[in-house]
This record gives C-alpha cells, sequence and structure tokens, in this order.
C-alpha cells in the first residue's frame, strides 16, 4: 500500500486524535485526510481513488451511526469505527450496516492497521466490480434491439432453433445475431455470456423444453 493509491479519511472532533491517526497512517506510507465533523467531511471533494472511512461515533454534528444510515446508499468508502464509548448494540447496528470494525479506543495501532487494510481491500474489490459492471453495461447498450432479444434466449438455454422459433426468424438469422451478440460482449464461450448475463442480471426466459411441464 501507498500513499499514491489510497487513502484514509478520518473524522474525529478531538484534533489530537485526527493529528495522531494522520502521523501513524503516513508513518505506514498511507496517505490521510482528516475532518472535525461529518458535515465537514460531506461537503469535501474527495479524490476518487481507494479508500477507507475511520470514524468516530461521537461527533458534535450527528452520531457516527446515524451518519453510516444517512449515506448509504451514497458509495461511499467502507467504514472502520473508532469510539471512546463503545456498546455491544452500538456495535452490532455497525456491523449489520456493513462496518469493517467496531474500535473502542484506546486501541493498539495493529487493530486500527488489520481493519484498515480490510477495508481498502473491500474498496478495491468493490471499485473493480463497479467498474467491470459499467463497462458490461456499455456493451449491452450496443447491441441492436434483436441482438437484446437473442441474448436471454440464448443465455436460458435456448437451442438456435427454438430461439429462431421463439422470435420468429431463420436459423441463420439467429445464429448470426447470436455471433454478434458474443462479438460485442465480448464473451469467449456460452459460459462467460452467462456469467455477464447474470452480473446484469437479465432474466431468463423459460425453455420451451419445460414448457409441457
Amino acid at each position: 500500500m501507498t500513499a499514491e493509491n489510497n487513502v484514509v479519511f478520518v473524522v474525529d472532533d478531538d484534533a489530537r486524535i485526527r493529528e495522531a491517526l494522520l502521523d501513524m497512517l503516513e508513518s505506514y506510507g498511507i496517505r490521510a485526510i482528516t475532518f472535525g465533523s461529518a458535515g465537514e467531511y460531506a461537503r469535501a471533494v474527495k479524490p476518487e481513488t481507494t479508500a477507507c472511512l475511520v470514524l468516530d461515533v461521537e461527533l458534535p454534528d450527528i452520531n457516527g451511526l446515524d451518519f453510516q444510515t444517512q449515506i448509504a446508499n451514497a458509495g461511499h468508502p467502507p467504514i472502520v469505527f473508532i469510539t471512546g464509548h463503545g456498546s455491544i448494540p452500538a456495535s452490532v447496528r455497525a456491523i449489520r450496516h456493513g462496518a469493517v470494525d467496531f474500535l473502542t479506543k484506546p486501541f493498539s495501532d495493529a487493530d486500527l492497521m488489520t481493519a484498515i487494510r480490510t477495508a481498502l481491500a473491500r474498496d478495491r474489490q468493490e471499485r473493480s466490480a463497479r467498474s467491470e459492471l459499467s463497462a458490461l453495461r456499455r456493451r449491452l447498450d450496443e447491441l441492436t434491439p434483436r441482438e437484446r432479444d437473442v441474448l436471454p434466449l440464448v443465455v436460458s438455454g435456448f437451442l438456435n432453433k427454438q430461439a429462431a422459433a421463439e422470435l420468429g426468424i431463420s436459423e441463420v438469422t439467429l445464429q448470426l445475431h447470436r455471433r454478434n451478440v458474443m462479438l460485442k460482449m465480448g464473451a469467449a464461450s456460452l459460459a462467460d455470456l452467462v456469467r455477464m448475463a447474470e452480473k446484469l442480471e437479465i432474466p431468463l426466459s423459460r425453455s420451451p423444453r419445460a414448457g409441457g411441464h
């Protein structure tokens, strides 16, 4: 991990804590940006890179757990909670809503770094998954309307003859559309195309072979 490809956002109203965490993280080669309140963090323009949010529970403007709920759908980085007044209900709530860890002050550098590394790894994976899904959606958008009709039939296991009959086209035309779908989606095999369709949440079509049962 280097300062170039990771950043840790620290939100804590205690300036001494912010300074200590800033020094510690930089000693590990990790860039850190500190904030004194949730509002200050929310308003800041943040770099688009792998990140983690170290969030105090007791903040001057909002409870950290409530802030976690508030930004749940805002694409925020994974959260590591720190608090001087921990409780089991609070920790359970935090973890249930996706927090990586819930550390009670004073905590060790080792425990915090373990949690931060886990959070950064999670964010890296989630960013990669979002990037892959975005690329798949762009490829899907390149399909013609007819090719978009063919795709769910192919990944549902329809034979060429069955899919052609379903769409009222010739088998030769169906094969042409199927080949174009494979090429445009960048699928190396049918199994590859099926995995792409699953990620895109393309609904499956009922195979005519099962229609009579």
